[in-house]
């Protein structure tokens, strides 16, 4: 990549001869052709935005999510994170797999295990890169050599902020992007450079009183608009949390064992929300209708080639155990779920013990109401 602040007094002569506006419409153009459903650009003022992070942050409400806080101001100052950025390039790119089954059925079936549709396929993170990439490898080959550096969820960057700035979309109530055209199903990237480029006008937000994404979570991690506590989320819960999964939030996350999905199921924005064509993003190894048990018995070598290249590869095979138990803790009490956590039950870590011992528990209790419930029917 390279860095924009030794090319900025290159690009103010070259600034002369390029018409910027001919060039955005290029830019959306070439978006599009590598597979971008939208593209947009933003000059970005991102103090507002900056107020409401430092007060989420001082209200503790990113947990363990370290990396949040640690960046200082760069997250909401793009020019201190690239010296020389002048506008960001947004790119949308749709990600809900055609071949997924029906995700609320999954969700119903509690011996089933629900990963979020994002993670089904290959990881994004690198497949958007790649192709933002190849966007600024366009755009050199247009204007010559210029300050740029590519980022997808991989760097302090106000993402939704920038996107909705862009006209993207707008902040929805869950806190993620929502496009009229395009529901939330997508992933965005971002362009930072340091190029005078025209900005586009943003959206109007059009969530009026509408409260299914706050009413839908699991948890209440919405709790507010606009505001979730990650703490209670479960994409949080499952992903990001290292440690231990809070009792009281463990018979709430249901079969969800990576991430979570419901905010997004429950908007009626997605009605309009497009399957991918992205073959990256297809189903591997029957992820989407995957029984809890198998996945349980999956050793560490296993898992690791199962996920490789995948968003979940990054959890580990210890949060993946330990995420699998609370879901298996949740499915209905049968022989096959018992005799699971069992071989599970003298794991090497001692999260998983302990999460594996919790689970059981749950079964033992279940097995002592119905011994009751049947005795008092007897008496």
């Amino acid at each position: 990549m390279q860095p924009i602040h030794h090319k900025s007094d290159r690009l103010l002569v070259q600034g002369l001869l390029t018409d910027y506006g001919v060039l955005s419409e290029k830019i959306k153009a070439w978006g599009k052709e590598l597979g971008f459903q939208a593209v947009a650009i933003s000059a970005p003022d991102l103090s507002a935005a900056e107020a409401r992070l430092l007060a989420w942050l001082e209200q503790g409400m990113h947990g363990e999510m370290d990396y949040m806080a640690s960046h200082g101001v760069k997250r909401s100052r793009p020019a201190e994170l690239v010296p020389g950025t002048l506008t960001v390039i947004s790119a949308r790119m749709d990600y809900l797999p055609p071949d997924a089954h029906d995700s609320h059925e999954i969700l119903a079936s509690p011996g089933k295990a629900f990963i979020s549709r994002y993670a089904l396929g290959r990881d994004y993170h690198k497949t958007l890169r790649a192709r933002l990439q190849k966007l600024a490898d366009k755009i050199r080959e247009e204007i010559g050599p210029f300050g740029h550096r590519v980022f997808s969820d991989s760097a302090p960057v106000m993402e939704v902020e920038l996107a909705a700035q862009a006209g993207l979309g707008w902040r929805g109530k869950h806190s993620m992007l929502l496009s009229r055209e395009r529901g939330s199903w997508f992933f965005l990237g971002e362009i930072y450079t340091a190029l005078p480029l025209p900005a586009d006008p943003p959206q109007d937000a059009h969530c009026g009183t509408c409260n299914h994404c706050i009413e839908a979570c699991p948890t209440q991690a919405i709790i507010a608009p606009y505001q979730v506590d990650a703490r209670r989320c479960i994409s949080y819960l499952t992903i990001e949390n290292k440690g231990s999964i809070p009792v009281a939030l463990r018979p709430l996350l249901g079969n969800r064992i990576y991430g979570c999905d419901d905010c997004q199921l429950a908007c009626p924005w997605n009605r309009f929300a497009q399957s991918t064509t992205e073959k990256d993003f297809s189903v591997r190894h029957s992820l989407d209708t995957a029984e809890l048990t198998t996945l349980l018995a999956w050793s560490e070598e296993e898992f690791h080639a199962r996920t490789a290249g995948s968003a979940i590869h990054r959890i580990g095979h210890e949060r993946w155990l330990r995420n699998i138990a609370v879901a298996l803790g949740n499915a209905p009490t049968t022989g096959n779920v018992r005799e699971a956590l069992r071989s599970r039950e003298n794991h090497f870590s001692p999260l998983v013990r302990e999460h594996v011992a919790w689970a059981l528990a749950r079964h033992v209790q279940s097995c002592d109401d119905l011994r009751n419930s049947e005795n008092r029917r007897d008496n």
